[in-house]
């Protein structure tokens, strides 16, 4: 079982917001779009990213930086220079001086803007609004800014979604959803291989016989009736063993861990899809659409019909 696209299930790109930004020194852009996950790439020229936190990472052309959020940051030429345009909820640019709308006064063609043509510094940003709560794990995984330089990641991917951001044809919009999800897989592969002592739970579980066939067996058929006697008969140890080495990786039992990841997938379920409470309920495991509502509501503090029209209207309000 490949844990990290598992995680990757939550965070992937639906008509994703991309957007090549040209850009001229003295420019400082703050960022304020509430997205989960962010992926800055350079493509030419240089640029800072500041955060809230007081983190600063400068980053050349070719390197690439994936921002967790819904934090605000900075990105800018130097640290020094104020910011003079505000990106809200959905991409809206603004000015930070009179709140006057810029996207289509520094229009510059297909999925490009700025303030003048020539771009010494190029920035290629993907958006992703939600990454779900089943990429929660993975976000949680994650420092503010993930920073990826070019010697080490020496990959054309980055190169190739700039290329066809600026083009305009059918399908296109679905071209660039799938370009932007393999970005982001790849680049997350290579910083988490590079610290794999450091490596949340659920990666370094993985690579464990014992750990690592249970999660595959969870994870591949969350709504059976598992018991911690069955899996552990499955990888040949005792229920003592297995709860002992599962809890030392991720954290928790097997049981609560799987109960965990079924309402995960039932809270996205209700997001992505209009199935119904009782399909929803046996596609994870729960007897009854009124065991899974009681549950929900113990996990997240509100029912699962709260959940569905929360998410819906806030998807709504930012244009998704």
């Amino acid at each position: 079982m490949d844990m990290l696209e598992v995680m990757l299930e939550g965070p992937r790109a639906r008509g994703a917001f991309l957007l090549r930004s040209l850009l001229e020194p003295p420019w400082s852009l703050r960022i304020e779009d509430e997205a989960a996950l962010a992926v800055v790439s350079v493509t030419r020229g240089t640029a800072w990213l500041l955060t809230d936190a007081g983190e600063r990472h400068e980053l050349g052309a070719g390197d690439l930086a994936i921002v967790r959020g819904p934090g605000h940051y900075t990105a800018c030429d130097r640290p020094s220079t104020p910011p003079s345009i505000v990106i809200g909820p959905g991409g809206e640019c603004s000015s930070s001086a009179d709140g006057s709308p810029l996207a289509e006064v520094w229009g510059r063609g297909v999925r490009t803007w700025g303030p003048g043509e020539r771009g010494d510094t190029v920035l290629l940003t993907g958006t992703y609004e939600d990454a779900g709560e089943t990429g929660r794990p993975l976000l949680a995984a994650l420092p503010d800014v993930v920073v990826l330089r070019r010697d080490a990641w020496p990959s054309t991917l980055p190169d190739l979604l700039a290329q066809e951001a600026t083009i305009d044809a059918p399908g296109q919009r679905a071209v660039l959803d799938r370009l932007l999800d393999v970005v982001l897989i790849s680049a997350l592969r290579t910083w988490f291989a590079g610290r794999a002592e450091e490596a949340p739970g659920w990666f370094r579980a993985q690579g464990d016989p014992v750990v690592g066939t249970v999660l595959g067996l969870l994870e591949a058929a969350p709504e059976r009736a598992w018991t911690v006697s069955e899996l552990a008969d499955r990888v040949g140890v005792s229920r003592a063993a297995l709860g002992r080495r599962f809890t030392e990786l991720l954290g928790q039992p097997p049981i609560a861990y799987l109960t965990q990841r079924r309402l995960q997938l039932a809270a996205d379920l209700l997001l992505e899809s209009d199935a119904t409470l009782p399909t929803i309920a046996r596609r994870v495991g729960y007897g009854s659409p009124f065991a899974l509502s009681a549950a929900f509501k113990r996990e997240f503090g509100r029912s699962p019909q709260e959940h569905r029209r929360g998410g819906l209207g806030a998807r709504t309000a930012v244009g998704g």
